[in-house]
């Protein structure tokens, strides 16, 4: 009868998978074993597995750290195998499969494969990256009060587009430690393209605030635009990554949502005195080219100026009433 005898980690990850159909079979860390175990705590002969003509027997070799099954402390002196059965061997685990075990259900290739291909091309993630520097590099000289050269400019540019890549990486060698896939050039592909629409994300907002007023009710929207891309990103970092539910990847997305822009509100509102003797208003200033508002003149300015005392005068009547 044929056996499928599997090396696993302790979170249960597959490391290896090796089909038997002979009836007796060694395993232990000895080189003579049909099974090796690299492990310095399972014994040259650790354990031996016999097929009696009805049933799989594993017997423990008299090893000096024992053989325990997955959730008894007893040392398994013999044990009658059933499907999916793990035993414990010094620090290493091994797991014992029948052919008719059941296995899990096919999972459908999801669509994002294919926009994951894209980004992972050559040509593709080059564009993302360069696109992703020279917008960096524009910010860079936006906020820059004295004019900059192309040369003063290269080196923060290029220290910004190698820090940013630093996240695809970290994501790649977990990944890799985890999985033993680490997908490095999709993770960059995919980080590098929701890198960029952040930035314009960011630039569209600058634009929206420069053209509307402080209070316009809509501005809360724009809020929202980077915590979706936020969102977007870590999830497909799970997805790509990791082997992870629906269900976990979206808890993990939003823990690093919060984690990431809850944790920079709290710090925000920490450092906002309680009384602030200056009014709070909206100070984005940009090109006269970023102007699509449509402009008002000196007449109506004024008259629109003076309706803010006339509300300041109400307010203040309202207020010595009470």
């Amino acid at each position: 009868m044929e056996i499928i005898i599997e090396e696993i980690s302790h979170g249960h990850k597959l490391l290896s998978r090796q089909k038997f159909a002979s009836n007796t079979i060694t395993i232990g860390r000895g080189y003579d074993n049909d099974i090796i175990v690299s492990d310095p705590h399972v014994c040259p002969e650790h354990l031996q597995l016999q097929f009696n003509g009805e049933h799989w027997l594993v017997n423990d070799q008299g090893s000096i750290n024992g053989s325990f099954l997955e959730g008894s402390k007893e040392n398994v002196i013999q044990h009658k195998v059933s499907s999916g059965d793990i035993i414990s061997i010094g620090k290493s685990q091994v797991r014992f499969v029948f052919p008719s075990h059941p296995v899990a259900e096919s999972i459908a290739i999801s669509p994002f494969e294919s926009l994951i291909n894209l980004a992972r091309h050559p040509v593709v993630l080059a564009l993302s990256m360069t696109l992703f520097a020279f917008i960096g590099g524009w910010i860079i000289n936006l906020n820059n009060a004295n004019e900059v050269s192309l040369t003063q400019m290269l080196v923060p540019t290029i220290g910004l587009t190698l820090g940013f890549a630093l996240w695809p990486a970290g994501i790649a060698l977990v990944s890799h430690l985890t999985k033993h896939d680490a997908r490095f050039w999709a993770q960059m592909g995919i980080s590098f393209i929701f890198f960029n629409l952040m930035w314009l994300s960011d630039i569209f907002e600058n634009i929206v605030h420069f053209n509307t007023s402080s209070n316009f009710s809509m501005l809360w929207l724009l809020t929202i635009i980077p915590l979706l891309l936020a969102f977007g990103l870590f999830w497909l970092n799970c997805y790509v990554g990791f082997h992870m539910t629906l269900r976990r990847r979206n808890v993990v997305a939003s823990c690093l949502i919060l984690l990431l822009f809850g944790g920079s509100f709290i710090i925000q509102m920490s450092k906002q005195p309680d009384f602030n003797p200056r009014p709070q208003f909206d100070t984005t200033i940009m090109s006269p080219a970023f102007i699509f508002a449509p402009s008002s003149n000196v007449e109506t300015f004024v008259n629109d100026a003076s309706k803010l005392f006339d509300k300041a005068t109400e307010s203040a009547k309202e207020d010595s009433k009470e």
